[in-house]
């Protein structure tokens, strides 16, 4: 088994229907809108584990498509340090969330390996009886 996503090294932006398509594909994944139509938000029994065109401003004169997703604590300061286009979580806990662009900068394989972890992490913290269920 392969620990690389399909197309990882692609240098392309995900399209969002390439970028829906991959989340609601993972296991128990449900697109929600608790914030209105401007951000779709993404759960697995309930939990939040990305949140979808965040208007993000950072000093640009236009807002970027952004998606925030949540990581492991240990590795949140090495890829805001590390990956152009990867920033803290915007209105999130900066310590277990980041805010990725999705205008190119990082890799369309970059972000979707960066979903699946947040899907992980969530699921990872759900009860047992709960995971088991997703799993089969």
């Amino acid at each position: 088994m392969t620990d690389r996503l399909p197309d990882d090294l692609a240098p392309e932006p995900l399209t969002a229907a390439d970028l829906t398509t991959f989340i609601l594909d993972l296991n128990g994944a449900e697109e929600t809108y608790p914030f209105g139509p401007e951000a779709r938000v993404f759960k697995v029994h309930g939990k939040v584990f990305a949140i979808d065109n965040t208007p993000v401003h950072r000093g640009l004169s236009e807002p970027t498509v952004s998606i925030t997703v949540k990581a492991l604590p240990e590795n949140v300061p090495r890829l805001i340090r590390s990956v152009p286009g990867i920033d803290p979580g915007y209105h999130m806990s900066k310590k277990h969330w980041l805010t990725v662009r999705l205008n190119g900068t990082v890799p369309g394989g970059h972000v979707r390996e960066l979903i699946a972890e947040s899907h992980a992490i969530v699921v990872a913290s759900l009860p047992r009886q709960v995971r088991l269920g997703l799993e089969g």
